[in-house]
């Protein structure tokens, strides 16, 4: 009981509360069941929110705590030549393996060395090359991607779809078992029109030199040999041999550089052949017309010689246009040059592919046929006569790729049509794309009357005045090897360097046999000297490789 006192005017009074005992335990009856049933209504609200809300979350948490997942490296797609010989492979995956990730290794066979420049390699995917990639089967982190070549272009197509393997561990990350595997998918196999026997060939020829050989099927485009020396072994970038790649990568002879479709040199007296059209189909000159050599011709200040004279002191008097050709008279050159003027040369020289892609997969560089305009706007510098004679022969300012060169000199061997260079053998799914040049009859006739000369006694190409190959001959029960003479049409170069050795560029190009042509051959040594001393050698034992095989 308690007692509160109150003063009340003066006066004091006493009143008293008091409460039951009953009335206290019932209070801490209502007291006791409000708290288990908030305590129930908690736990069975933390219950629901972790088996229903959050079940899933919580039971994938539990399972991947016991198991990991192993990506399987998918096998990338075999690339092979036009005849099925292999020249990168991948080894298949181990299954059995319990590695983070099970690769799939990359395998260059013994062609890909004189090859490398076509096939190209892989490295390891970069920052840009996981964000900037545009394949349905998407790269992921530890990834390769092709980096040059055929590894490169068709990167989408050979890098197939990777697998994955579950496997339960312990707590200590011991496999206990595999859960489950899906199998990666092959990526596809890539058929190249390049014949690596002759390739083989062409390679070793030019080992000793940096250059290009280009071989072409004319009525088709595709690539028969695409030669760059120096090579590279692109096993080297699969290996991850950093030091020998970055010795590549620095080698000041640029060795992962393809000379034969981004290198670009003035091509030359090759060159002449498109002049000689340009100047029949605009009508400035006539094939009988003639056009006196007398050695030299003035410009000015400046004297520009005929190679003849030059190395000989003599001259060839009155030359028509099969003859310029069969003799590569730079003086008849000059003058129909001149005839023509600046522009109408380019247009023809565009006409026959210069300074334009050449269209082919690979990374390629056009090259430049210059006009007054461009000598203004690059260099600033006015456009003189001597750049017109310049032009006429392949010199000065003109440059273009061994690419361009084949790809125009084929013109000549498929009836005046002008083929993009297919690197995948044609076939199903690769149809020849070519496109006729607006040339007539007799201009074409003209041309290959010139190549034809060029190449027997009397002309520039010497050493196929002779040529022939081997024929095996079967008369009843006996055999005979006989050697048949073979005509062709071809067209030697020598082109100034510019280099410190002061060597030219030396060029050959070809085609054979000449009535019905089955390939072009175009041949480019760096400061290798005259086209027909070592350029056309060269092509000489590529052909012979080529029409002498039994297969």
């Amino acid at each position: 009981m308690a007692n509160v006192f109150f003063i009340h005017k003066g006066e004091a009074s006493n009143i008293s509360f008091e409460k039951s005992s009953g009335d206290n335990a019932r209070g801490m009856f209502i007291v006791y069941v409000l708290g288990v049933g908030i305590f129930f209504l908690i736990v069975m609200s933390r219950m629901f929110q972790l088996t229903v809300v959050k079940g899933e979350y919580y039971a994938n948490l539990a399972f991947n705590n016991r198991a990991r997942e192993i990506i399987i490296e998918a096998p990338r797609g075999t690339i092979l030549d036009r005849k099925g010989i292999v020249l990168a492979s991948n080894t298949k995956p181990n299954l059995a393996s319990i590695e983070d990730r099970i690769p799939s290794k990359r395998m260059y066979h013994d062609a890909a060395s004189f090859i490398s420049h076509v096939i190209g390699y892989r490295q390891i995917a970069d920052p840009t090359d996981l964000n900037n990639d545009s394949c349905i089967n998407k790269l992921i982190s530890g990834d390769a991607i092709g980096k040059k070549g055929i590894e490169q272009v068709y990167d989408c197509e050979l890098r197939g779809e990777h697998g994955k393997k579950l496997v339960e561990v312990d707590a200590f990350g011991k496999v206990l078992k595999t859960l489950s595997v899906l199998a990666p998918h092959e990526g596809k196999d890539i058929q190249i029109s390049i014949d690596s026997q002759l390739q083989q060939q062409a390679f070793k020829l030019m080992e000793n030199y940096k250059g290009a050989v280009v071989g072409l099927k004319p009525k088709t485009g595709e690539v028969l040999v695409m030669v760059s020396t120096p090579g590279y072994d692109p096993q080297l970038f699969e290996d991850g041999a950093a030091n020998q790649t970055e010795e590549l990568i620095l080698s000041e002879d640029k060795a992962l550089f393809n000379r034969a479709t981004e290198g670009t040199y003035p091509p030359g007296s090759v060159y002449k052949m498109f002049i000689a059209a340009a100047g029949l189909e605009e009508g400035v000159i006539t094939a009988e017309e003639t056009i006196q050599d007398n050695g030299v011709l003035e410009a000015g200040p400046l004297k520009f010689h005929n190679w003849y004279f030059l190395e000989y002191g003599r001259t060839e008097g009155e030359v028509d246009m099969v003859k310029a050709l069969k003799r590569s008279n730079d003086i008849y050159f000059y003058v129909l040059g001149a005839k023509l003027g600046p522009e109408k040369m380019k247009r023809w020289a565009e006409m026959f592919g210069f300074q334009n892609p050449t269209g082919i997969a690979l990374a390629e560089s056009v090259g430049i046929v210059p006009f007054p305009f461009w000598k203004e706007d690059t260099l600033g510098e006015k456009w003189y006569l001597g750049d017109t004679y310049n032009s006429a022969i392949g010199q000065g300012y003109v440059s273009a790729t061994p690419l361009q060169v084949a790809q125009a000199t084929a013109v000549f061997a498929n009836d005046g049509t002008l083929c993009v260079p297919q690197i995948l053998k044609v076939g199903k799914e690769v149809k020849p794309q070519c496109r006729d040049i607006e040339m007539s009859k007799s201009t074409y006739n003209t041309i290959r009357e010139g190549m034809k000369q060029t190449c027997e006694t009397g002309g520039t190409a010497w050493p196929f005045f002779d040529f022939s190959v081997a024929e095996l001959v079967k008369e009843s029960t006996t055999e005979a090897t006989l050697q048949r003479r073979m005509s062709v049409g071809c067209k030697t170069g020598t082109a100034e360097s510019h280099a410190e050795s002061g060597k030219p560029h030396a060029w050959f190009t070809i085609f054979a046999p000449y009535d019905d042509p089955e390939i072009v051959l175009t041949v480019l040594v760096e400061e290798g000297g005259q086209g027909s001393d070592v350029a056309s050698p060269i092509a000489k034992d590529v052909l012979k490789k080529y029409f002498e095989r039994n297969e």
